[in-house]
């Protein structure tokens, strides 16, 4: 597996993860639909890459910047580190993954 698969993957199992336990802690249907839906993407998207498909690498940088814009946004507003603070940490991580 290269470098943008496991990137793409490992933060689609973090938002996907994240939008689980935003459900069962804060009972946030948001949570779970978003983290899921986005989740999922990016985890086919990293699969689709490593299959060499053209489009699994636009899909995943899409929906990571996606994800760093709306956490951004939820970090300036809330200034707590969890979720938004790790969750655009982690993006933005994944993006620099991906470009290379």
């Amino acid at each position: 597996m290269d470098l943008v698969t496991v990137a793409a993957i490992a933060y689609g199992i973090l938002a996907f993860v994240g939008g689980i336990l935003g459900y069962t802690k804060a009972n946030s249907q948001t949570s779970l639909i978003s983290g899921v839906i986005s989740g999922v993407l990016l985890m086919i998207s990293g699969l689709a890459h490593q299959q060499n498909l053209s489009w699994g690498l636009p899909l995943a940088i899409g929906v990571t910047i996606a994800l760093i814009a709306v956490f951004a946004v939820r970090f300036a507003k809330t200034r707590k580190f969890m979720p938004a603070g790790l969750m655009v940490i982690a993006g933005i991580l994944a993006l620099v993954a991906m470009a290379v």
